[in-house]
């Protein structure tokens, strides 16, 4: 599981910051969908959090941050 956990470390601010340079030079759609591969590993880590050390408002931040960006990416490449 520390495998997992340095994985979650990695991908989290890599896949994060990607979308945030992608937003940057304005390709909204694959912003999202950079920023919502990033979300499981944001829910896993806040979870984590929570379970260790109480803290509850980072993860229900990732969950609701979670909801937004697939009501983004779903509004970008669906409807």
């Amino acid at each position: 599981m520390k495998l997992f956990n340095l994985f979650t470390q990695i991908l989290i601010p890599v896949l994060t910051i990607s979308g945030q340079i992608a937003l940057a030079f304005k390709f909204p759609q694959w912003a999202l969908v950079m920023v919502l591969t990033a979300q499981p590993f944001w829910i896993y880590s806040s979870w984590k959090s929570f379970k260790e050390a109480g803290q509850v408002g980072m993860f229900i931040n990732s969950v609701i941050f979670s909801v937004v960006t697939l009501f983004g990416f779903l509004n970008y490449w669906f409807l």
